[in-house]
């Protein structure tokens, strides 16, 4: 009889919480007209591949690229592996491990949907994904190779010579460290995930339900949008980490200034660009730092750091189960067979 009890104190509570949200519930249509003053839907794979005109082999070269360990000098690590595309286009832990083992000094962000970032990684030093490409390859930390030995290994496998050939016909000598950026940008640039439930409710889609649309009615009440907008909510522009209140060492490293070390500019100390919020449930842990696990617990922090607002407990969760919703179809990536090495193919190095 007791458990009856508490079991319909219980429901009596959580209808009693619904019919609370529900008086305070935004209008949909509404909500949506201010949304699509802020956010675009994420085209499919199929049209970035019309409106860059990209070419099929550059794209069939670039995913064998993607997952192939012998760019980095130990044959260990890929693109993939820091940018696991079964993982939400990253790796899940707090910083990187690249060549020797050694920790990297930010969380790495992912790869899917970077094509609408203004510009990659956390400080924007690489101008697109080509750019970004080149980086990590070369990187003491991460894959520790240089462009000559990762032209003379591919140059030792006739399977990447015929590709590169069939990619780059025009070129006389088409297996060269340029077009191995580009055709990796090629692959990352069809790392898209249309079809999430927001985009959807852009369309037209009453696919948000009542706490969804709250929070996202929050979200650009609050001012979130200020630096998450765009296609990929976020990804524009840079901004520092604590405009109203600096989080503590843990969340913002005071050895890592951010944008500061590419521009040596003072008043980009602790500078970073926004970071992307699509398929961002699926992407801890946050920030540069990686040190927060809980998404509810980003989103206090943020409220806190950036907005100067203390969100109460039913904010926040209302701004998290929105961000839910930005989690879009995953790409479906078949992970090529790899050709076997050759007697000419430089051996992995410690």
């Amino acid at each position: 009889m007791r458990k009856h009890a508490i079991r319909l104190l219980a429901a009596g509570l959580a209808l009693g919480g619904s019919a609370a949200l529900a008086a305070g519930a935004p209008a949909a249509d509404a909500v949506r007209q201010a949304a699509r003053q802020h956010f675009q839907p994420i085209p499919t794979a199929e049209t970035v591949i019309k409106e860059r005109n990209i070419s099929a082999d550059s794209l069939e070269l670039g995913r064998w690229l993607f997952f192939e360990p012998r760019l980095s000098r130990s044959h260990i690590i890929s693109c993939n592996s820091c940018h696991s595309v079964g993982t939400g286009g990253a790796d899940n832990i707090q910083t990187s491990i690249g060549h020797g083992w050694q920790h990297g000094p930010r969380n790495s962000p992912t790869v899917l949907n970077a094509l609408f970032n203004e510009a990659q990684f956390w400080d924007g030093r690489a101008a697109d994904l080509k750019e970004q490409a080149k980086g990590p390859v070369q990187a003491s930390v991460e894959m520790n190779n240089t462009p000559a030995q990762v032209e003379e290994t591919l140059k030792s496998l006739p399977e990447y010579v015929a590709l590169f050939q069939k990619a780059y016909p025009d070129d006389p000598d088409p297996v060269n460290f340029e077009n191995m950026a580009h055709a990796i940008e090629a692959f990352e640039s069809t790392l898209v995930t249309p079809h999430s439930k927001f985009d959807q409710f852009l369309n037209g889609a009453d696919s948000l339900d009542t706490v969804e649309l709250k929070g996202l009615e929050l979200f650009m009440d609050k001012g979130c949008v200020a630096c998450h907008r765009g296609v990929n909510v976020g990804g524009q522009g840079y901004f520092p980490f604590g405009v109203v209140k600096k989080p503590g060492a843990d969340i913002l490293p005071p050895d890592d200034k951010g944008r500061f070390t590419v521009t040596h500019t003072a008043s980009d100390e602790y500078v970073f660009r926004a970071g992307p919020l699509r398929n961002i449930a699926l992407t801890a842990p946050y920030f540069h730092s990686g040190d927060v696990w809980s998404l509810e617990q980003a989103v206090a922090i943020m409220g806190t750091s950036q907005l100067g607002q203390e969100l109460d407990d039913a904010e926040v969760k209302a701004i998290t189960r929105f961000l839910h919703t930005l989690t879009g179809e995953q790409p479906q990536v078949v992970y090529p067979t790899l050709p076997p090495s050759t007697a000419a193919t430089p051996r992995p190095q410690k």
